[in-house]
């Protein structure tokens, strides 16, 4: 801290008074002394002579940004605007002195308490869901500590709350450019440049999280949600090893995986993941019908007659599981009209048909 040592000025004996009152309060961490050092540098700046005193304006930062550093409750009962008219007497009278280059740590050390200070006014602020102040201020604190990495968190998640996604993104991804980087930090940059439509930026901060922090199952899972919802099977394919064997337990993982596989036409792979899909969870639709859309696609390309009656049966039974989780699905209904024709099966077929009059005929009464 300055206040350990006597400060490089020259010092008049009035001024070795907030030096002394410095230093105490350096020493006791009694606020008080801050209280007195404040009136009695207060008291020795009452001309413009005074007011352009390097020593004497400098000491007055030293002071003013102390106490807002320090007396977060406010104890010295100072006014509400301090922090503002701190902040604009030491951005324009004091930083832009002539003579303020002689004492750039003390400017530095105002600067530092003045970001400390406007840190905590936006986290009052955003305790109170005030998230538009709560920017104002660290957008401040970053103005004056801009190599204070953690604000960019402060500032993205602020700007996210707003919906100011451009911006988010932009403090997001200057969180990543760093050494010390983050999952949190990643995968919230990867979901804000998904959410502002730029896919690339998203895969490539994923991609380099990866790299950095290999083995992280969260990253795994963002990566293959950005190929699977792209619908490149393709690039999702190398991943579902590992995301399988992560997520063994969860349904909609196993589903995704087993989709993966049907689209590039591997049926007996995404068959066996449809089947532990549907029982990891046996009332969800999605797992069931596609199963049951794999074996007709199955009957028209298999050889044997055999293997196209079996197809043609486990494609019937596993479409009218799906048309009892959701009766109100047409497409399960159409291909099994489709199998009862080609099968024969009229007495199936006519239930369906009725079916399928009644879903229509109900859409259209609605409509």
């Amino acid at each position: 801290m300055l206040f350990a040592s006597p400060l490089a000025f020259s010092q008049s004996e009035a001024l070795k008074v907030v030096a002394n009152s410095l230093g105490f309060f350096q020493q006791t961490k009694d606020i008080n002394w801050l209280g007195r050092a404040k009136k009695s540098i207060d008291s020795l700046i009452t001309s413009r002579k005074d007011s352009n005193n390097i020593e004497k304006i400098t000491y007055r930062g030293l002071v003013y940004a102390s106490i807002l550093q320090v007396d977060t409750t406010n104890k010295l009962n100072q006014p509400g605007d301090f922090f503002n008219s701190t902040a604009e007497f030491v951005d324009n009278k004091l930083a832009k002195h002539p003579k303020i280059n002689r004492y750039p740590d003390e400017l530095k050390f105002i600067r530092q308490c003045l970001a400390n200070a406007a840190i905590r006014i936006g986290f009052d602020y955003m305790n109170k869901s005030d998230f538009t102040n709560a920017e104002k201020y660290f957008s401040r604190a970053n103005y004056y500590d801009p190599t204070y990495k953690p604000l960019n968190a402060y500032l993205a998640y602020s700007n996210t709350k707003l919906g100011n996604l451009q911006q988010a993104a932009s403090f997001y991804n200057s969180l990543i450019d760093g050494d010390n980087i983050k999952p949190e930090y990643i995968q919230t940059a990867a979901n804000i440049n998904m959410a502002v439509g730029d896919t690339a930026k998203a895969l490539a901060i994923i991609k380099r999280g990866k790299t950095a922090l290999p083995g992280d199952k969260y990253l795994l899972m963002d990566e293959a949600n950005i190929y699977n919802n792209k619908k490149d099977y393709k690039a999702l394919e190398p991943l579902l090893p590992n995301l399988i064997a992560e997520y063994k337990s969860n349904p909609d993982v196993i589903f995704v995986a087993a989709n993966c596989y049907d689209q590039l036409s591997k049926y007996d792979k995404a068959e066996d993941l449809y089947l532990q899909a549907i029982e990891l969870n046996s009332v969800a639709f999605d797992p069931v019908f596609n199963l049951g859309v794999l074996y007709y696609k199955k009957s028209a390309i298999d050889k044997k007659d055999d293997d196209v009656l079996k197809d043609i049966y486990y494609a019937s039974k596993w479409l009218q599981k799906a048309a009892e989780i959701l009766p109100t699905d047409v497409k399960s209904l159409q291909l099994l009209q489709q199998i009862y024709q080609r099968t024969g099966n009229t007495r199936q077929l006519n239930k369906v048909n009725i079916k399928l009059k009644q879903l229509t005929d109900k859409v259209s009464y609605e409509n």
